[in-house]
C-alpha cells in the first residue's frame, strides 16, 4: 500500500512540473520579445544567415590555395607485350621480338597545390557573396518585422475574444435577470406574452454570440502560441488589458514622423536586387578576361614485382611539376555578348522596381497614417457611443417595467448596446493593429 502512495504521489508531482512547463505568462512587450527568440520562422531565417556566411567564405575560399593529396596502386594482373625490332636487342635484322615492359605493380604517393592567381568571375562572386550576406539579413529584419506584427495582433485578439466573453456573459446574465421578472409580471396578468418573446429572442442570440466567442477565444490563443514558438495547447496567460493597452498605443507623435523609406526592409530589399543585378552584369563582363592560375604537384614513385612497398629497403623515386595555365577567351560566337545584354536588360527591369517600390512605399506610409488616426478617431468616438448607448438601454429598461415603453423599444435599445460593445472592442484592437502597420513600415519600433 505505501508503493502505491508513492508511485501515486510521483505521478501527481510529475503532472503538475509538466503543467508549469506548458504554462506561460506575458506582457504584450514580452511576448514580442519571447517570439522573436523562440518563433521558428524567426530561427529559420537567423539560419539563412549563418548559411549566407558560410557561402560567402565557400566563395572566398576558392581563391585560396588548393591542396589535394593522392595515393594510387597498381597490380598489372599481365604485362602489356609490345613488338620490337629483334636487331635492336643484338638479333637478326628484319625479325621482331615480343617483350614485356615495365613492373608488374606501382605505387604512387603525391601532393598537389593550385592556386588561382586572376579569374574575373572569382573578383566578382566575392562581391555577391557581401550582398547574399546583406540579402539575408534584411530578410531577418523583415521577418522579425513581420513576427512582431503577428504576435500583436494574435495578442491583441485574446484579449479580445477575453473581453468579448465577460461582456457577453454579463449581458446574458442580466437578460436572464429581466425575462425571469417579466415572466413573473406576465404570470400576474400585468403585461403581454410578446415581451417574454422578444426578451427570449434577445437572449438567444447573445447566448449563441457568448458560445461562438469561447470557441474563437480558445483559436486565438492557439494562433498566439504559434507566433510565440511554443506548443499550441499550452496555457498561455496574458497579463495586460485591452484597455490600458490601447491608451499605450496612442502616440501622435507617430503621425507626424518623418516618412522616410531609408529604414524600410522592403525598399533595402529592393536595393539588393538592384545591386546583385549590377553584380551580374559585372560577371557576364568578366567571362571575357584571361584566367591565370599555377600548380605544383609532387610525389614518389615505387615499383616492384610483388607487394613490398612498406618494407625499409623499397626504393621511392621522387618527381615535382611546376605549371602555370593561362585561359584566353577568343570567340564564342556571341554568346557572351548576349548573356551580357540579358543581364543589361535584368538590371534595367530592377532600377525600374526600385522606383516602383519607392513610389509604393510612400503611398503605404500616408494610407498607414491615415489608417492610424482613423482608428483613433474611431476610438474616441466608438468610446463615446458605447456611453451614450449604455445610458440610453439603462433609460429603456427602467421605461418598460414602468409600463411606458414597449418590449420593442426595449430590444432596439439592447441590440444598439451590444453593437456599440462590440465596436467599441474591435475600435481598441485596430488602435493596436495599425499601429503596428505603421511602425512595421516605418522600422520603428521602439
Amino acid at each position: 500500500m505505501k508503493r502505491k502512495l508513492i508511485i501515486i504521489f510521483s505521478l501527481l508531482i510529475s503532472t503538475v512540473v509538466l503543467a508549469q512547463e506548458n504554462s506561460y505568462s506575458f506582457s504584450l512587450e514580452e511576448a514580442i520579445n519571447y517570439g522573436l527568440e523562440h518563433n521558428r520562422t524567426v530561427k529559420n531565417a537567423a539560419l539563412d544567415i549563418q548559411a549566407a556566411e558560410r557561402q560567402k567564405w565557400e566563395t572566398i575560399a576558392t581563391g585560396l590555395p588548393q591542396i589535394s593529396g593522392n595515393a594510387s596502386y597498381q597490380d598489372y594482373l599481365k604485362l602489356q607485350t609490345q613488338v620490337v625490332p629483334a636487331e635492336a636487342f643484338g638479333g637478326p635484322a628484319g625479325e621482331y621480338a615480343a617483350i614485356n615492359f615495365g613492373i608488374k605493380q606501382t605505387f604512387n604517393a603525391s601532393a598537389t597545390i593550385n592556386q588561382l592567381l586572376f579569374d574575373g568571375s572569382y573578383l566578382v562572386g566575392l562581391q555577391s557573396a557581401k550582398v547574399f550576406l546583406e540579402i539575408s539579413k534584411n530578410a531577418k529584419e523583415k521577418t522579425d518585422l513581420e513576427v512582431r506584427k503577428s504576435i500583436i495582433n494574435a495578442y491583441g485578439n485574446v484579449l479580445l475574444t477575453n473581453e468579448s466573453e465577460n461582456i457577453l456573459q454579463r449581458n446574458v446574465d442580466v437578460l436572464q435577470s429581466n425575462l425571469k421578472d417579466i415572466k413573473a409580471i406576465f404570470e400576474n396578468g400585468l403585461d403581454e406574452e410578446e415581451s417574454v418573446e422578444q426578451l427570449q429572442i434577445t437572449l438567444s442570440g447573445v447566448e449563441s454570440n457568448l458560445n461562438n466567442t469561447k470557441r474563437l477565444k480558445k483559436i486565438a490563443s492557439q494562433m498566439l502560441n504559434i507566433a510565440l514558438g511554443i506548443d499550441v495547447n499550452s496555457n498561455t496567460k496574458l497579463t495586460d488589458n485591452l484597455e490600458s493597452l490601447t491608451a499605450q498605443h496612442i502616440d501622435l507623435d507617430l503621425l507626424s514622423a518623418e516618412e522616410s523609406i531609408d529604414n524600410n526592409t522592403d525598399y533595402k530589399i529592393a536595393l539588393n536586387d538592384k545591386t546583385s543585378k549590377e553584380l551580374l552584369v559585372k560577371l557576364e563582363k568578366s567571362k571575357a578576361l584571361p584566367t591565370l592560375s599555377t600548380s605544383l604537384s609532387g610525389g614518389y614513385l615505387s615499383y616492384s614485382d610483388s607487394f613490398g612497398f612498406f618494407e625499409k629497403d623499397q626504393p621511392y623515386y621522387g618527381y615535382g611539376v611546376f605549371g602555370v595555365n593561362l585561359s584566353i577567351p577568343i570567340f564564342s560566337s556571341g554568346l557572351r555578348s548576349a548573356s551580357t545584354q540579358r543581364a543589361k536588360i535584368n538590371l534595367e527591369k530592377s532600377q525600374d522596381d526600385l522606383i516602383e517600390t519607392e513610389q509604393k512605399l510612400k503611398l503605404e506610409i500616408a494610407a498607414s497614417k491615415s489608417d492610424y488616426q482613423l482608428a483613433i478617431e474611431e476610438y474616441e468616438n466608438k468610446k463615446q457611443n458605447l456611453q451614450l448607448a449604455e445610458r440610453i438601454e439603462s433609460k429603456n429598461q427602467t421605461k418598460f417595467f414602468e409600463g411606458v415603453s414597449s418590449s420593442f423599444d426595449l430590444r432596439q435599445a439592447q441590440i444598439q448596446l451590444y453593437s456599440s460593445q462590440q465596436e467599441y472592442l474591435q475600435a481598441m484592437l485596430d488602435v493596436i493593429n495599425k499601429k503596428a502597420v505603421l511602425e512595421t513600415i516605418l522600422n520603428t519600433t521602439n
